[in-house]
């Protein structure tokens, strides 16, 4: 890692802290915990993430997690500095902080009785209390901007749960938030050719070979290369204190001549191959690759390089199994994320890595960034939105000005606020498609969900698109500073993406988004809206006693909020457009044939199997409540829409399934 490279990510990363704190009225150290969060969430590291500040004698913890499938209790504590390059993190300091964290675990229930109900340490305190009786591991993570001198303590417990600790300082963000840039291709030219087994393939955008390659020659190309060999995908070598990493260290150190028997070896890309070839034609030798790329294996590769310098091992005896694909540049982004998936075990890699390539984020990113935004300050002064198909490209972008002139040129123009990534543009568009439930079940989910949608629709991605696109982020972004000055605190995102879709429902999607575009931001009347709905949501999605994060993921939450009596001011009502606007096509025909058929089945049937499955204990307990909720909405005259109108009619053709027949309806009677 360049010291240059990473100097100039944190004083990049200070002032973008700084700018932001200032602009959201947060204190520094909460502001840039958020920041890791969201970056570690989008990773898949962290999920379903809050902030929760507390200080006390000997204790101090800046947020908790609680992942939706009960797999960890995560909390977190954060050392920010002003200055970070003035000192680094010793041990004795993360020594210190992860033991003031790790003592919440003991003293939670002293600190519950003295929060306020729905206050964000008393949900904390709550979510902590019901985890520690059955959660199978506890994991405490310290975020740092400050380069650390230490890697993170031993595993220990408490209580008998194994606790885990995750140091997640300057360097290794830095390592984290580059690791997906995308360069120009590598070439590689072998003094002596490699050997090679070619695969016989009728299939005419592909063929793969089999070799070996020494140790010493992929540690020298992951030294010369480092992150751009891995950028297709795959997250960069995360150290080597994972046990797979761990391992290849001790087969490297203790055993190198049995590292080809042991070891899984190396999967690769390349999008031309140079051959040495016999007398029939066949394949025998590797003389070069172009645009080479490791979709899996990346940890061998990393180790290997670790060994060679921090060990200072020559690698003699050490060779690598590689299996090659030789993949048609028109049909990279087809393949290479397939391959990378589908062959990749040893560390979690995210849809939201797998989709860099997708066709949809390389025409977003193509169309977005020919964009020159309106001047909205007064200034004159056009700007451009950066959109991040793969994680790190602004920052990355941005190095590539040398004088400190020239990178404050390029952030003048392309400002840190207007760089979203792939899954903020998942929640502004979700949250104006009214599907609020989805972005609250954290960047992963609703990102897969949006990328199912978009398989489905196949949007048109042309300058509209993007401008429009665009416009639901300048929606979100003032829903987003309307919940700040209502004290939303940690829950701010999820009242900020109910209020998003509220509005967009009572306005029938016709809130212009091509004048929010233009302006760059909301009209008065769509600020004093949204700041007037704003308290209404939080009541709704925060009150009740219910564990606010969990309750919001919920579509029963959304059917709530849907239903607060609430209209459009006039001001507002005054701006809309004739006709709504529509980003990512609406659920369409499989949504409105489910509609059609819940509307076709009178609400007394649907009572009726509701009964059925409650008396005969068949059918899941959350299908027989739905049951009964489309019975009541339909008897009420209201219509059941979306993905709970396809999860009726699902549970419907369930139950006829298992034995339930319906009881015709007596149609005289039902008109009498």
């Amino acid at each position: 890692m360049a010291e240059h490279d990473l100097h100039e990510y944190s004083r990049a990363l200070v002032t973008d802290i700084q700018a932001l704190a200032d602009a959201e009225g947060g204190s520094i150290p909460n502001t840039f915990t958020q920041r890791v969060l969201d970056i570690l969430e989008e990773a898949g590291v962290v999920t379903d993430a809050a902030l929760a500040y507390h200080s006390s004698r000997g204790l101090e913890i800046y947020g908790y997690g609680l992942p939706e499938d009960g797999s960890s209790l995560d909390l977190y504590t954060t050392d920010f500095n002003l200055t970070p390059s003035s000192s680094k993190l010793t041990k004795a300091e993360s020594d210190r902080l992860f033991r003031r964290l790790s003592a919440f675990l003991s003293k939670h229930g002293t600190i519950r009785p003295n929060q306020e109900d729905n206050t964000d340490v008393h949900d904390m305190c709550v979510g902590a209390e019901k985890a520690l009786s059955n959660v199978p591991r506890i994991r405490l993570f310290l975020l740092s901007n400050r380069v650390s001198t230490t890697s993170a303590p031993e595993p220990t417990e408490f209580e008998g749960i194994p606790v885990t600790y995750e140091l997640w300082d300057l360097a290794r963000l830095h390592r984290h938030e580059t690791s997906g840039s995308i360069g120009e291709p590598i070439k590689v030219v072998f003094e002596r050719p490699l050997p090679c087994l070619a695969a016989h393939s009728d299939e005419p955008n592909y063929s793969v070979v089999l070799t070996v390659i020494p140790g010493r020659q992929l540690a020298d190309l992951y030294k010369e290369h480092r992150t751009r060999l891995l950028e297709l995908n795959v997250r960069s070598f995360l150290q080597t204190r994972g046990a797979v990493n761990k391992g290849i260290r001790d087969t490297l150190l203790n055993a190198p001549g049995q590292f080809l028997a042991y070891n899984n070896g190396v999967t690769a890309t390349a999008s031309d191959v140079d051959f040495e070839t016999d007398g029939a034609g066949s394949p025998v030798a590797i003389r070069s690759m172009t645009g080479l790329q490791i979709v899996n294996g990346g940890q061998t590769t990393a180790s290997l390089h670790h060994v060679l310098t921090r060990d200072k091992r020559d690698l003699d005896g050490v060779h690598v199994q590689m299996k090659l694909t030789i993949v048609d540049p028109a049909y990279l982004s087809e393949i290479v994320p397939k391959i990378s998936q589908f062959s990749n075990t040893q560390n979690k890699v995210t849809l939201v890595d797998f989709s860099s390539n997708h066709e949809f984020h390389v025409a977003f990113e193509r169309v977005s960034r020919s964009l020159w935004a309106p001047a909205a300050d007064g200034s004159g002064q056009e700007t451009r939105w950066f959109y991040e198909r793969a994680r790190g490209q602004y920052t990355d972008k941005s190095a590539e000005y040398e004088t400190r002139a020239a990178q404050r040129k390029f952030k003048l123009i392309t400002p840190t606020r207007q760089r979203f990534s792939k899954s903020d543009l998942a929640t502004f568009v979700h949250s104006w498609e009214q599907l609020p439930y989805w972005v609250s079940r954290g960047a992963q989910k609703n990102f897969a969900y949006f990328m199912e949608r978009i398989d489905k629709t196949d949007p048109v991605v042309d300058v509209q698109y993007c401008k429009r696109s665009i416009a639901t982020a300048l929606l979100f972004q003032a829903a987003d500073r309307i919940a700040r000055t209502h004290s939303a605190g940690s829950h701010k995102r999820l009242i900020t993406t109910y209020t998003v879709a509220r509005l967009s429902l009572a306005a029938k999607k016709r809130i212009d988004l091509d004048r929010i575009w233009n302006e760059q931001g909301a009209t008065d009347a769509l600020s004093d809206a949204l700041d007037e709905l704003c308290p209404l949501i939080m009541e709704a999605v925060i009150a009740g006693g219910r564990h606010v994060s969990e309750w919001a993921k919920k579509p029963d939450c959304w059917d709530e909020v849907s239903r607060i009596p609430w209209t459009l001011p006039d001001a507002l009502a005054a701006e809309l457009t004739t006709e709504p606007f529509e980003i990512a096509s609406p659920e369409n025909t499989e949504s409105d044939e489910a509609e059609a058929a819940v509307d076709d089945i009178p609400s007394e049937e649907w009572q009726a199997l509701a009964d059925w499955a409650r008396e005969g204990r068949v059918l899941r307990a959350v299908d027989r409540q739905l049951a009964d909720r489309v019975a009541q909405r339909l008897s009420q005259g209201r219509r059941v829409t979306g993905a709970q109108a396809r999860q009726a009619v699902e549970v419907y053709e369930e139950a006829l399934r298992q034995g339930f027949h319906p009881v015709p309806v007596d149609l005289d009677r039902e008109t009498a």
